[in-house]
């Protein structure tokens, strides 16, 4: 498949991670729980595809640009924050009293992956 093909993919992915993640956050910041959210399989479910998507579009951009394992240091970064990303769906249920500064947090490694998409500094 094309480059923007992959782009494409892994965009997508990174949108519905950060979208189902913001549901959640939301739901939780505003003193809901696991039981009571009835939006939380749509959730769980588009947080799953977007990893997904995004793990598959990433694999398929290091192959377009030919990268080949060992990959560079930001790429392990990049995976690191996707295995975070992973987590913080649980994370937000399970501890309400951090989805705040988790908020943040968020924001701050998505600012960092895209840094490093760009420029590979390591």
């Amino acid at each position: 498949m094309p480059y923007e093909i992959y782009k494409i993919i892994h965009l997508t992915g990174i949108v519905m991670t950060f979208l189902a993640l913001g549901g959640v956050a939301v739901h939780v910041m505003n003193g809901g729980t696991k039981a009571d959210n009835k939006g939380r399989k749509v959730l769980a479910m588009t947080h799953g595809m977007g990893l997904l998507l995004a793990l598959v579009g990433g694999f398929g951009l290091l192959a377009r640009l030919g990268i080949k394992f060992p990959w560079g240091g930001w790429a392990l970064v990049k995976l690191g924050i996707w295995l975070f990303l992973g987590g913080a769906f649980a994370i937000f249920l399970r501890k309400p009293q951090v989805s705040k500064p988790l908020w943040g947090v968020l924001i701050a490694l998505f600012a960092l992956a895209a840094y490093l998409a760009n420029y590979k500094p390591f």
